[in-house]
């Protein structure tokens, strides 16, 4: 069995995608939170995601590992946040499904992307 580069590529897009979409309806409507602006709660929590997408959308494999390292900040906020309250327990592990979705998708697509020598 040959998979190609291109499945964990969609894999890392899945996690992607559904991560960008759980932080915007997690911090506005599934449990904002009071003391803090919403738009201010989107901006950092977001921001990170937005920073290698051009790259990632395109393909590019620097873009790619930087996503890498930046999905591994999110596994640690959903440990954190499923370890800490009960009430957002399940959109933590959701969390932490789609950032590791994105860490091993684009890990792999940039190990079988590479320059073979």
């Amino acid at each position: 069995m040959n998979i190609t580069p291109h499945f964990f590529y969609r894999i890392a897009l899945a996690g992607f995608l559904g991560l960008f979409a759980l932080l915007i309806l997690w911090n506005t409507v599934l449990t904002p939170v009071a003391r803090v602006p919403v738009a201010l709660m989107l901006l950092l929590t977001v921001t990170p995601l937005l920073l290698p997408m051009r790259g990632f959308l395109d393909g590019k494999l620097k873009s790619c590992a930087w996503l890498a390292y930046i999905s591994l900040m999110y596994f640690l906020h959903g440990c954190a946040e499923a370890y800490v309250n009960a009430s957002t327990r399940p959109y933590a592990l959701l969390e932490i499904l789609l950032s590791l979705m994105i860490f091993f998708g684009t890990s792999f697509y940039i190990r079988l992307s590479g320059t073979r020598t």
